[in-house]
């Protein structure tokens, strides 16, 4: 919502595009079938598409908007996103424009419990955090997106219907130009929390609704207080609330503050409300300059998902998969991490260097993270919203032991910096047992610095094998033909111990920066095999 007088997109710091519809007639449109069509050109439909393209494979985007997302919105993206828009091509303006950030302070009727710093070494290229408001999240990924020739985009344009056909589906669009069916070998539905896609498709989000309501408001003020994320207990402008706080670009603060359960959501949306509701935040925060109210909404705290996030050709990606609460940023990062891992898997297949039982291992994996999330956040949507007096009564007395015993504020930290380890996955293989440290299977590749530059500059396009003995590198290359798409870096002997290697080990890294497989004593056959089975080709061992 905007202040009266305002439309939906009259931003005081941001210039929001208009993109027309398709200009080609209905005849036309049907005429070009896709061979992927993604519905939603979010965040993660975008991410998605930009995903397949670098595969190679050509995709349709649908959106029914005529322009992005209005409001902030999603703010916070996480150091595995970063990699991920960096994979992408996209991570430069990502990285100028948004406020990285380490820090995080918690507060108790006015006395501050906690600060937790996030992991971060002189090793690492990005911050465990940075805010930036979805806009900008939507332009940088539409630059891109727009730029790219296997991407087309047709906005104003509403999927309407889906059916299965032979070795594909159809969809109904319908535009401000008239309606038309369009073919697809696949669909990612990318639609968001409200799917008509899912709906269509006769599924339903599972899971547990939470009591706390929250409007969430930025504004625009010139105040120099870093870029630490706030959080404020039972603070005098809510009383028994809580309030969250963030800084972001263009002097764009957003402030996060819990409804009581006697107001209305209708009341707490006026704008009079809100701008008395945020005044008093500012006076908490000892503010008493100027601002100006830019945008306002109001959100639930959910944890709710699909049972399976694929439906024959159809994958569900995103908030069309899964919901989960805002406590600790995982909404926008986890769809962009299924959006890269369905976009890379789909690639592989369509473009022949995998089989077709690597897409089954889409819905483990991020379904598998979706409920790692819904275990952490569960914890701390309890915490930041207690849905029962009991759990108040709990949370209000860990508080007040927080100002004397520190241990107790950790409990008010609803960070999670760690990415979903996929050792569960078909996509992986067992673990060597010889390795006594290091990465484990399914886990992320860690970061490393290489010479002035990161180890992750060094990775391949496609898989890559971190070799700690030139001789088995060799071996290794001369036995791989020209379709496969497996680079082979030689690994300094500084950071074998970072890895529990020796010389003759190696790790099998996926494009997606996941270990694969690892060989503590490797032989050429044995890797060349293992690098078959995650991408499920004949002749592979399974």
């Amino acid at each position: 919502m905007r202040p009266a007088g305002r439309s939906e997109t009259d931003s005081l710091y941001f210039d929001y595009p208009h993109f027309d519809a398709p200009q080609a007639s209905s005849a036309e449109k049907a005429a070009r079938s896709a061979c992927v069509a993604i519905v939603g050109a979010g965040p993660v439909g975008m991410t998605a598409a930009l995903a397949l393209a670098k595969e190679g494979i050509p995709s349709v985007l649908f959106d029914n908007k005529s322009t992005f997302n209005d409001g902030s919105r999603a703010i916070c993206i996480a150091r595995p996103s970063y990699y991920i828009l960096e994979s992408l091509g996209v991570v430069a303006p990502f990285v100028d424009k948004a406020l990285g950030w380490t820090t995080g302070r918690s507060f108790y009727r006015g006395e501050k419990i906690l600060e937790f710093k996030m992991p971060d070494s002189a090793d690492e290229k990005f911050r465990p955090m940075y805010n930036l408001q979805q806009q900008y999240i939507e332009q940088f990924l539409w630059d891109a997106v727009a730029a790219n020739p296997l991407i087309e985009t047709r906005w104003q344009s509403e999927v309407t219907g889906i059916e299965d056909v032979a070795d594909g589906v159809s969809l109904s669009v319908t535009d401000p130009g008239g309606s038309y069916a369009l073919l697809a070998e696949w669909v990612l539905a990318c639609d968001g929390a409200r799917s008509p896609i899912r709906t269509m498709r006769g599924h339903r989000l599972q899971g547990q609704n939470y009591e706390g309501r929250y409007v969430i408001a930025d504004i625009q003020m010139a105040h120099d207080y870093p870029t630490i994320r706030r959080a404020l207990f039972d603070p005098s402008s809510r009383p028994g609330g809580t309030v969250l706080i963030h800084k972001q670009p263009d002097d764009i603060w957003r402030i996060d503050y819990q409804l009581e359960d006697d107001e209305s959501t209708e009341d707490a949306l006026r704008e009079d409300n809100v701008r008395a509701s945020v005044g008093s935040v500012l006076k908490d925060l000892g503010y008493e300059g100027p601002w100006e109210l830019e945008w306002w909404s109001v959100y639930s705290a959910n944890t709710l998902a699909l049972a399976d996030y694929r439906d024959g050709r159809v994958f569900f990606v995103g908030d069309s998969a899964h919901i989960v609460p805002i406590f600790g940023v995982r909404g926008l990062n986890n769809g962009l991490a299924d959006a890269a891992n369905i976009g890379w898997k789909l690639g592989w297949v369509l473009n022949g260097k995998a089989g077709e039982a690597l897409l089954d291992s889409y819905s483990p994996e991020r379904r598998g993270a979706t409920l790692d999330v819904f275990s952490n956040a569960s914890k701390s949507a309890r915490f930041m919203t207690p849905h029962s007096h009991g759990w108040k009564l709990m949370r209000d007395a860990a508080l007040s032991l927080a100002l004397t015993h520190p241990f107790a504020g950790e409990l008010a930290n609803p960070r999670q910096m760690t990415a979903y380890t996929y050792s569960d996955s078909p996509a992986v293989l067992p673990d060597d047992p010889e390795f006594a440290g290091g990465q484990g299977i399914g886990e992320v590749l860690p970061e490393a610095k290489w010479d002035g530059g990161y180890l992750s500059d060094r990775l391949g396009d496609g898989f890559t094998l971190l070799c700690f003995e030139p001789g088995l590198a060799r071996e290794i290359e001369a036995g791989l033909s020209p379709a496969d798409a497996l680079t082979v870096l030689v690994m300094p002997p500084a950071l074998a111990e970072r890895f529990g290697a020796q010389s003759g080990s190696a790790y099998l890294v996926r494009p997606d920066m996941h270990i694969a497989g690892r060989w503590h004593r490797a032989t050429a056959a044995a890797v060349l095999d293992g690098y078959g089975q995650v991408t499920f080709r004949e002749g592979a061992l399974q």
